[in-house]
């Protein structure tokens, strides 16, 4: 070849001359980020990362001729969802996931968050070229199908407690995701009074034993369909 860039590129390249300018920017673009999606590049020098693409591109006879290219890659990441309802995350438990044809069991620790990811090595994509596989990144998703609202490890419940009762004190009986509990009530209990039932709330999660708090709000049912008598015993009492 008489032109010396043309000569040039054609010892580079040898008789995929005419596409170097399409190999030296796809170099370029792959530069800027980790080759191929999800992978990680590991290994070899420069010219040997970009050596397999441009024999995709151009078949075998493309790249550095006679060099066999020792690239390896790192497997790419699976992500998965698991769904969960509130008393599944309420203590720990077993569950099979079918991941890429396998059966993997995982341990689920007790009070696991809606949102929150665990990481399971070696469960993504196999490597190449002996490369680690990928990891398997699970992201919790909890469906609240209880009375309770969750904020971290606390739970939110309302109980009805008649006027009565919250007038002359007495008891109610009251729900935790562990059973039912007595409470005593005071008398002169407010309506929107609060009260705390340590350790009956969540599970810390991966800290056996630990749990947050319950918070009950009152709230004051009001009778309706009073009868004369109890009328009258009410307008007694407002007068006194």
């Amino acid at each position: 070849m008489s032109d010396p860039e043309k000569r040039k590129k054609y010892d580079a390249y040898g008789e995929n001359w005419q596409h170097a300018e399409q190999y030296e920017q796809a170099r370029q673009a792959q530069s800027q980020q980790p080759f191929g999606g999800g992978y990680t590049y590991s290994g070899g020098d420069e010219d040997d990362r970009f050596s397999d693409f441009f024999s995709s591109l151009f078949g075998d006879a493309g790249g550095r001729r006679g060099r066999s290219s020792n690239t390896a890659f790192r497997g790419q990441d699976y992500n998965a969802e698991l769904h969960l309802n509130l008393m599944d995350a309420y203590t720990t438990h077993q569950q099979t996931l079918a991941v890429n044809g396998k059966n993997i069991r995982i341990t689920i620790p007790a009070g696991v968050e809606d949102g929150q990811v665990i990481k399971l090595k070696g469960h993504g994509a196999p490597g190449v070229n002996n490369s680690p596989a990928g990891d398997l990144y699970i992201t919790f998703v909890i469906n609240n199908n209880t009375q309770f609202k969750r904020v971290g490890n606390d739970l939110y419940s309302n109980a009805e407690i008649d006027l009565y009762t919250a007038v002359l004190g007495g008891e109610a009986t009251v729900d935790t995701l562990s059973g039912k509990v007595k409470l005593k009530i005071n008398a002169g209990t407010q309506n929107g009074t609060k009260t705390r039932l340590k350790g009956k709330g969540f599970p810390v999660y991966k800290n056996e034993g630990q749990f947050g708090d319950l918070y009950v709000t009152y709230n004051v049912k009001i009778p309706t369909h009073l009868t004369e008598k109890q009328k009258e015993l009410f307008i007694q009492l407002s007068k006194l």
